[in-house]
């Protein structure tokens, strides 16, 4: 009901009329794509009127495209705002078939819904998103499974660094090595969506806006990239300086200084303004990439320990809070998600109490530095504790710099924890840190070797993996039964010619032995007596530092 006082007919009249131009409408819609296929994107443009003081905030407008599948599952796709009176949908059919659809739109005081339409998808032979499978591996949309091997490339060059270290170097040299994953990141010098102040960037420019269209101009080239060369990545959507009393803090949008609701980064986790503004982002971030399979993770923090303890382990924001947050906004974003990728975030090395048993997280992951022989007591530990996969994020010879003096030992270091993670329960194999090092290195090319012995055990095994035990004496091993197919890693640990006798516990067959040299990527055959009790031990030597993967199969 409407009530008027000391207003005269003609003048409530034309402020109705005045109110009715200012509502927000669908004026009309338009598929861009002259065909719509299974598991690629299609997108629409939506011509929007009315007068928004902040389209991204969904408090204010929101625009919903509401599918029914094929199968007849309903699905909501979250639009987002371009520019103007422009919003855009975007959206890849995990189903083949007709799709018919509505796009709705809602503020503070209407909603309106457009007459429905259709699509059909044509079927492809593309695999789809990934999605939890079990502690060992990923599985596609359309079934096959997928285990990921890459390293971390958080950013591209800094200002003080080589200029060539971009992802239009960095990525396609990794996927040419037999890489199919990375993890990257979001901070104010690397595709800072938000923040409107940059640093120690060459590339990036302050602006006004309310994401940075610099930042949303390089994500949308690296989902496109990355499409084209088969890679996957895990996008950190913030990093642990966002919440430190530093630059990242004192330039952050969620600072009351800068306009922001939190008045410092303890706020930025309880107050319910806060945690909409991070929901509308959550929200941008589906709407704009979410259709891409490539966007493998969806990582809220790195290292958000490191927001919480002082470098003396004192808590400066209480734990209980940043477990309860990760709570909230893993559920929001598995709701507004139609693909549901996968979800994680990380820590350092503290522990965060609850955290790890989040149900919306799918695996939870650490990051280990100076400490690589201990990555594979690590996974046994988590699993049985959270029965979830656990991941080694970040692991390296040291975190404080990329110093080239200790370049042998960080080789050493970066090969073994690439073995250990793939003898080990983990759908991720440990990412390597300090990317520019390893390129300069030339060490790229080793991912070639791990990548082939990798598709031998999922050919072999599809998706089985079976502990075995292995005797080496002085000789590191790790054994696993693909199918019928046994695999072990053999690692000299010490600088000096190590012989020693190997013992496989394997049963009685005929079997072929095959010795593979992961930085070569060659193969020679060993000599293999079985008798009544299986397969004898092997004599093997292995240089100082040296490794050997034994493949032992059916004649």
């Amino acid at each position: 009901m409407i009530t008027c006082k000391n207003i005269s007919l003609p003048v409530f009249l034309f402020a109705l009329a005045i109110g009715a131009a200012a509502q927000t409408k669908i004026n009309s819609y338009s598929l861009l794509n002259q065909k719509v296929d299974q598991y690629e994107k299609a997108e629409w443009n939506i011509d929007i009127s009315g007068a928004f003081k902040n389209p991204y905030d969904q408090k204010e407008v929101m625009l919903d495209m509401l599918l029914t599948s094929p199968s007849g599952k309903p699905l909501t796709l979250p639009c987002y705002f371009e520019k103007d009176n422009l919003w855009k949908a975007r959206f890849t059919p995990q189903e083949a078939g007709k799709y018919s659809y509505v796009f709705k739109i809602s503020n503070v005081n209407q909603s309106q819904e457009t007459v429905p339409a259709s699509f059909t998808s044509k079927a492809t032979n593309k695999t789809g998103f990934l999605h939890k499978n079990d502690l060992w591996t990923f599985r596609f949309d359309n079934g096959k499974l997928f285990r990921e091997i890459g390293e971390n490339v958080a950013w591209e060059s800094r200002s003080r660094e080589i200029d060539k270290w971009t992802y239009d170097y960095l990525l396609p040299t990794l996927s040419k090595n037999g890489a199919n994953f990375f993890r990257t990141w979001m901070c104010y010098w690397n595709m800072p969506l938000e923040f409107k102040k940059v640093a120690n960037s060459k590339r990036y420019t302050n602006t006004n806006e309310y994401y940075h269209p610099q930042a949303i101009q390089k994500m949308d080239e690296l989902v496109n990239k990355c499409d084209s060369l088969g890679l996957y990545f895990m996008l950190s959507i913030d990093w642990h300086g966002l919440l430190m009393q530093g630059w990242g803090w004192r330039n952050s949008n969620y600072n009351q200084v800068n306009g922001g609701p939190a008045k410092d980064p303890a706020d930025f986790f309880t107050m319910q303004a806060a945690q909409d503004m991070y929901k509308n982002k959550l929200r941008y971030l589906v709407g704009r990439w979410g259709y891409s399979p490539n966007v493998a993770v969806w990582e809220f923090f790195n290292e958000v320990d490191n927001s919480a303890f002082t470098r003396n382990d004192s808590i400066i924001i209480p734990l209980a809070t940043i477990a309860q947050w990760h709570l909230e906004m893993s559920r929001y974003l598995k709701d507004i998600d139609p693909y549901h990728h996968l979800v994680s975030t990380s820590i350092s090395h503290r522990d965060i109490i609850g955290m790890n048993s989040i149900p919306y997280i799918d695996f939870n992951q650490k990051h280990i530095y100076k400490h690589t022989e201990k990555i594979p007591s690590i996974y046994p530990e988590y699993i049985q504790t959270y029965n979830k996969p656990y991941v080694i994020g970040e692991f390296g010879y040291r975190w404080e710099d990329d110093d080239p003096k200790y370049g042998d030992k960080w080789d050493f270091d970066y090969k073994r924890g690439l073995w250990y993670g793939m003898f080990s329960p983990t759908p991720i194999l440990p990412m390597t840190w300090w990317w520019e090092l390893f390129d300069t290195r030339n060490m790229t090319p080793y991912f070639n070797g791990v990548r082939e012995i990798n598709d031998k055990m999922l050919q072999a095994g599809k998706g089985s993996f079976e502990k075995v035990a292995v005797e080496s004496g002085t000789i590191e091993s790790y054994g696993l039964k693909c199918g019928d197919t046994f695999f072990v890693y053999l690692l000299n640990n010490n600088d000096t010619i190590d012989r020693s006798a190997i013992n496989i516990k394997i049963p009685n067959g005929n079997y072929k032995v095959l010795a593979f040299t992961p930085a070569t990527r060659t193969y020679r055959t060993i000599t293999a007596t079985v008798d009544k009790d299986g397969l004898k031990p092997l004599s093997i030597e292995l240089v100082g530092k040296g490794e050997l993967v034994l493949i032992v199969s059916n004649k």
